[in-house]
């Protein structure tokens, strides 16, 4: 019986947990360095996450974007299995503590639909396929939000959460990237890849 993403999200968050504090600043700091994996157009907006828990801290790497001429943006989340709102943000503003007691941008700040998405997860697969906190609140803002544009989706993760596989449902939303302390993944050509060989 293959693991259920139950199991598979329980044993990777243990993975990240276990993880030293240095150890997780230093990830952060190397997220931050490499940058993105693309040429970032000029006023790109580039939504990112509020860590909690023990995610890999996306601020450093956003502050460099935003040196890079990016603007930031970070999610609001309005309902479960509601699209995630996003509001501009910049580094040193004041959030507020959202519903799911998230930091967040205050209601003032104005609402935009991001070009790029740094998404959090518990674990992912080396086909792009990752498993989030079980609320699918970024599955279905990907498949809302991508009606109306294209948006390249980017996991941050810690080495230590890729698994073999995830067993993927139709409603998952595989990433463009995963960007870890220690590789790109890139499953954009790699579908290019696929449909060459048929």
């Amino acid at each position: 019986m293959p693991n259920s993403k139950a199991e598979l999200r329980a044993k990777a968050l243990a993975a990240r947990d276990a993880l030293s504090e240095k150890k997780r600043s230093a990830a952060a700091a190397k997220l931050a360095k490499r940058g993105l994996p693309f040429d970032l157009l000029p006023g790109s907006i580039v939504s990112g996450y509020s860590p909690i828990r023990s995610e890999i801290d996306p601020m450093p790497l956003l502050q460099k974007l935003a040196e890079q001429g990016a603007k930031l943006a970070l999610p609001c989340v309005t309902a479960r299995g509601q699209s995630l709102i996003f509001r501009i943000f910049h580094p040193n503003d004041r959030l507020m503590l959202g519903p799911l007691g998230i930091p967040e941008p205050s209601p003032a700040a104005s609402e935009v639909i991001p070009d790029i998405m740094l998404t959090p997860l518990a674990a992912f697969d080396r086909l792009g396929h990752r498993i989030g906190y079980g609320a699918g609140h970024y599955d279905f803002t990907f498949a809302h939000l991508r009606k109306a544009k294209n948006i390249v989706g980017i996991g941050l993760a810690f080495a230590a959460q890729e698994i073999k596989a995830v067993p993927a449902l139709s409603h998952d939303v595989a990433l463009d990237y995963v960007l870890t302390e220690s590789d790109v993944f890139d499953f954009r050509s790699s579908e290019v890849a696929h449909s060459l060989r048929g």
